[in-house]
């Protein structure tokens, strides 16, 4: 991907490949959004909107004009746009002139078959909205099954009623609009020269690697984190007497092999960010603010990691952050504000039976949001102070003083730190940056 700027005055075209149901529109916001966020579905809403009467092309407009429709900056405006491109609802062309022009092709989502079917989004949908959420969204798309057991399909054939008669041949143009979909792709893939060269022949038959099998091996590769090597065994063993990879088959291998691997437990996106419908409002530029958008814009693995140095985390810290997005259903940001307050006044440790006992009082409280998750911390944490002040000498307080995070005692609209205190935020905005 490269790595070019867009600037306000760049142009743009939309161009409709598809054709768009009301139906599709469901689709995107109950199942496309919990994984792109609102930003990006409204952007793909919006795209629409500015084609023609006919729903095929628009004009020219500037990006100046989505970041006025929309109201947001542009540097959002185009992680939304390539949120759409990694899901497949877009794609995007560039010429490169003193203005840079820019084609954006509208494509429908997936199906809802196709989606409750599709080996990555599946899955990430089920960890972004949780069991509950998912179970109903199956519902909604659920097809009626009736027991027609006693019934006779009497249904009238095509010949019963037309009949064929000499007549000019009409050619079908290629261009007429159809429904279109395009495919999610990923930037690595599995090494299917080794992998293929590696199963006797007499194993498979000329159709074993089609091109759908091969996507789905990678996505398989993506969402489990399967090298090529262990997927080599994985495919042989969902290769039937036919010749052909059995895709259920498949499926199931590699979902067993990640929960060998990971004591039981399914892939677990703690590399999600926090849900784009919980996070506060851009345009506040104070300090406050600036660590509210730091811990809703990264994921609790970066954030860990950032504290780390730069070193991977421990199996054990994982695990624990783990369990608590997933287990204990805390958002992504929330989770980042238990870590760092945590390990600020923990001695950068991170205990389990500590944690816990906060996880309980804010799911109590039902903390959902960065800064819900702040103020609780602030106000628990200046309770405690005050019942142990009277044991404290004032050296030990200043000290307790000075492990506060840095986001205590001020307000929204104050943006006066300390020298420290600046330097302590500048340091982490930089780590997370």
């Amino acid at each position: 991907m490269k790595n070019i700027t867009t600037l306000p005055a760049d142009t743009y075209l939309v161009v409709n490949k598809t054709v768009i149901e009301e139906k599709d529109r469901k689709i995107i916001t109950m199942l496309y959004q919990p994984i792109i966020g609102y930003t990006s579905t409204s952007l793909y809403f919006t795209l629409l909107d500015d084609l023609d009467k006919n729903e095929i092309m628009s004009g020219d407009n500037q990006h100046h004009h989505l970041m006025s429709t929309m109201q947001l900056k542009l540097d959002e405006i185009v992680d939304a746009r390539r949120r759409l491109e990694a899901v497949g609802l877009l794609k995007t062309y560039l010429k490169q002139e003193s203005v840079n022009n820019y084609v954006y092709q509208i494509y429908s989502p997936m199906s809802a078959h196709e989606f409750f079917n599709h080996p990555i989004l599946n899955i990430v949908l089920y960890n972004n909205i949780g069991k509950k959420e998912y179970e109903k969204a199956i519902d909604y798309f659920k097809i009626p099954r009736l027991n027609l057991k006693d019934y006779e399909d009497i249904t009238t054939s095509f010949d019963d009623i037309f009949k064929t008669y000499p007549g000019d041949t009409i050619e079908v143009k290629d261009s007429l609009r159809r429904k279109s979909n395009n495919k999610i792709s990923l930037a690595k893939s599995i090494d299917f020269d080794m992998l293929i060269s590696s199963i006797p022949k007499s194993m498979q038959s000329d159709k074993c690697f089609s091109k759908e099998v091969k996507n789905l091996i990678n996505s398989l590769s993506y969402t489990y984190n399967i090298d090529t090597l262990n997927m080599l065994g994985l495919v042989r063993d969902a290769i039937n007497e036919k010749g052909l990879v059995d895709q259920k088959l498949l499926r199931k291998e590699c979902r067993n092999y990640y929960q060998f691997e990971n004591g039981g437990k399914l892939p677990t996106l703690v590399y999600t960010k926090q849900p784009e419908f919980l996070k506060k409002p851009v345009g506040d530029n104070s300090k406050w603010a600036k660590m509210v958008y730091t811990f809703e814009n990264i994921t609790p693995y970066d954030f860990l990691k950032s504290r780390y140095k730069g070193a991977e985390p421990t199996s054990r810290d994982l695990r624990l952050i783990e369990n608590l997005l997933i287990e204990q259903k805390l958002n992504p940001g929330v989770v980042n504000v238990l870590i760092y307050y945590v390990l600020k006044i923990n001695n950068q440790k991170l205990n389990k039976s500590y944690i816990e006992t906060i996880v309980g009082q804010w799911k109590r409280l039902n903390i959902e949001t960065v800064e819900e998750a702040m103020k609780v911390t602030e106000k628990e944490h200046k309770k405690m102070k005050r019942i142990v002040n009277k044991n404290k000498s004032k050296r030990q307080l200043e000290k307790q003083k000075e492990e506060l995070p840095v986001w205590f005692n001020q307000k929204l609209e104050n943006t006066d730190t300390t020298e420290d205190e600046a330097r302590e935020m500048e340091e982490i905005l930089k780590e997370l940056a």
